[in-house]
């Protein structure tokens, strides 16, 4: 995973958390704009998230926050 990835998704995991405490989901759509500014770390999120990982359309961030840190 990308250094900037794993920082994007750490940051959004974190903020969420914040907001609507550990029970908020997420998918990996979370991490990106409603705007498709840059298909390469889309892909990525998106291969790391469903082909690696095999995970539901929405996860608990705190899931997903752990997932990244062990990388």
């Amino acid at each position: 995973m990308s250094p900037v990835l794993k920082a994007k998704i750490m940051e959004v995991c974190h903020k969420k958390i914040e907001q609507k405490g550990t029970n908020v989901g997420i998918s990996f759509y979370a991490f990106f704009k409603n705007k498709n500014d840059n298909p390469e770390l889309l892909m990525e999120a998106a291969t790391w998230w469903i082909k690696i990982h095999e995970l539901d359309h929405f996860e608990k961030a705190v899931k997903i926050k752990e997932l990244v840190k062990s990388l």
